[in-house]
């Protein structure tokens, strides 16, 4: 407790024979809801003093008390008001109370032993109300206004989102920035040691035919309702491949679909009508015409009447582009893939040299942000037995020369558009041809979907300035309302694409025979060593700790006991360096290739079970 006296003068009584002695002194203590005047009897004999300076003692005392007295009210006073601040904002507002002066405090006044009030009125203050957890259920007061609220927003996020596939692989890391993302998936490439992966204990060995019906089975699976149960909550589910089943089994379940509508989805997956569309919207695709044809004449009449010549490339509207891309020049080429063909409609392209490259993008209320423009690894057979197919990424600087980037990102940003008119909002990817002949950017493939592109989008050097793309998806789906400014988002991601440099690789199996895997690599960062020789470094759950080019991130789909078959995809290695030159693989890349594969073994199996190469990344 503090002590406020005053100094020097003394109080006095009156002893025996008629004489004075000093007395009490008076002190002035302050504490915790109270002032207090009270006498302080000294130590020592009694001093004889004079009536005459009795009185004069006595008028100091007083006055020395009133002072004092005084100061401690100009003390309390920023207190008062303090407190008076307090319990209005406690109350509900400013307009709650009319004084700034607290309750009444209880004070002993020099010369009285009643308490008075320290002001003429006394307030009662409104209980204060113990503190609650903001409901995420609630939307916010507000709109969300720039990237750090919408950081916020998700580091606080209440809502349970889970992502389900055959792998954890398109979105993983985005459990790093988004509470309460978790996965659910067929395959468990951590063994147990991936805290927000589950897999359900009860796989039997089922030959799925699609990544759809491993989605499907998986929405069914008693364990994940259950842990989905647990967790609480009405579950948000997104996934790669879904279809008009995985759409009911939601709506059965009650779970929220946070992704575009299949049958708009699939109509939008045509690559004839991705053509259309992009001609629409003034987004050309190759040199090209749509129509049928039974018969080689009948192809070589359909090119020769468009001007496309003989050298041509044939696709048929839906599927991976590895297995639906044919290159046909000459009737025995017709004869090799008539099989596939005949009986559908075809986008007949004149062949380009060319350069592919890929970009996802996002429509939102606010226009369409695009992400970083990266390079297609395609057909290498040491990563993919078809020709033409997917196999990895190259993200670096040098990718386009500023004019490509420029009219891929106006391309996107084009179609973009013409996709929300169709109602379509939310994730997708397009692949570009660059015509190294004539420099001219085409439109490629639309992917109206989260893709195998996706996890080199959301570790960028963007993705770390702002927010990874998948989140204004979320936004998009979770009743958000937000601000951003879309052009300025652009802009920054096309300075910060000229510094960033990240490559992945997606191996399949190319050898034509089923064997069982006895041994295979684990899921982490592995680093290679300047003889060439690849080592396992430690266990990690992602790339983002990845910090050069020596260093990678494996992540395992099939694990002992499962088998290895032509197309099968047996895993992603991702690092930050090339992996690939204008002349082919880099050898960086071949040692990573070889070290890999040097840690599968397998036996073979004479009665193997059938087994389809199912595209588990894209």
């Amino acid at each position: 407790m503090d002590e406020s006296r005053a100094d020097g003068v003394q109080g006095f009584e009156r002893g025996p024979e008629g004489t004075e002695k000093l007395a009490d002194t008076p002190v002035i203590r302050v504490g915790p809801g109270q002032v207090k005047c009270s006498l302080q009897r000294p130590a020592g004999p009694a001093v004889p003093i004079s009536p005459l300076a009795s009185a004069a003692f006595s008028a100091l005392a007083l006055a020395a008390a009133s002072a004092a007295w005084a100061g401690v009210e100009r003390a309390l006073g920023p207190i008062r008001r303090q407190l008076g601040d307090s319990q209005r904002e406690l109350a509900g507002g400013p307009h709650a109370a009319l004084s700034s002066t607290p309750a009444s405090l209880p004070v002993s006044a020099p010369g009285s032993a009643k308490s008075q009030p320290a002001d003429t009125v006394a307030r009662e203050y409104p209980k204060q109300q113990p503190w609650r957890r903001p409901s995420s259920k609630k939307p916010p007061t507000r709109p969300l206004s720039g990237i750090s609220e919408i950081r916020t927003f998700f580091r606080t996020n209440e809502q349970p989102i889970y992502f389900f596939g055959p792998t954890a692989f398109n979105l993983l890391g985005i459990d790093r920035w988004v509470r309460n993302f978790q996965y659910i998936a067929y395959y468990d490439s951590w063994d147990g040691g991936h805290p927000r992966l589950f897999v359900p204990t009860n796989r039997p060995d089922i030959a799925f035919e699609s990544s759809e019906q491993i989605v499907n089975y998986l929405l069914r699976d008693p364990e994940v309702q259950a842990y989905l149960k647990r967790r609480g909550g009405k579950p948000m589910v997104a996934m790669v491949f879904f279809d008009e089943e995985t759409e009911e089994i939601c709506r059965e379940l009650g779970y929220t679909l946070i992704l575009p509508p299949d049958s708009l989805r699939r109509r939008l997956d045509s690559k004839i009508v991705t053509t259309q569309l992009g001609a629409e919207a003034g987004a050309r695709s190759v040199p090209n015409i749509i129509g049928r044809a039974g018969t080689w004449s009948e192809l070589e009449e359909l090119a020769v009447g468009a001007g496309l010549g003989s050298d041509l490339v044939v696709q048929t509207p839906y599927g991976d582009s590895g297995k639906t891309t044919f290159f046909v020049k000459s009737e025995a080429d017709w004869d090799t893939y008539s099989a596939n063909i005949i009986g559908q409609d075809l986008k007949v392209m004149k062949r380009i040299n060319n350069n592919a490259a890929c970009v996802e993008a996002c429509i939102t209320r606010h226009g369409t942000i695009v992400g970083p423009l990266m390079t297609d690894l395609t057909g290498y057979p040491e990563l993919t037995p078809y020709k033409g197919g997917w196999c990895g990424n190259d993200l670096f600087p040098e990718a386009l020369t500023p004019i490509q980037r420029a009219a891929s990102i106006e391309h996107v940003q084009r179609l973009g558009g013409r996709l929300a008119q169709e109602g379509y909002k939310g994730f997708f990817e397009v692949d570009v041809l660059i015509d190294t002949d004539t420099d001219e950017v085409y439109l490629g493939e639309l992917n109206p979907r989260i893709s195998g592109a996706s996890p080199m989008t959301n570790v960028t050097a963007g993705a770390y300035a702002d927010v990874p793309l998948f989140l204004f998806h979320l936004l998009e789906y979770m009743d958000v309302d937000y601000v951003v400014n879309v052009a300025e988002i652009n802009e920054r991601w096309l300075e910060l694409a000229s510094i960033d440099v990240w490559a992945q690789l997606i191996m399949k199996e190319p050898v034509d025979s089923v064997e069982r895997l006895l041994e295979a690599p684990r899921t982490g960062t592995y680093r290679l060593a300047e003889d060439g020789k690849l080592t396992f470094a430690r266990a990690s759950h992602d790339w983002h700790q990845i910090t050069d080019q020596d260093e990678a991130f494996y992540m395992r789909v099939y694990a002992p006991g499962d088998y290895r078959f032509k197309g099968a995809d047996l895993g992603i290695l991702i690092t930050k360096g090339r992996m690939q030159t204008s002349e082919g693989l880099t050898e960086r890349c071949r040692r990573y290739i070889d070290g890999i594969r040097s840690f599968y073994v397998s036996e073979p199996v004479p009665d193997a079970p059938l087994q389809l190469p199912i595209a588990y990344v894209k």
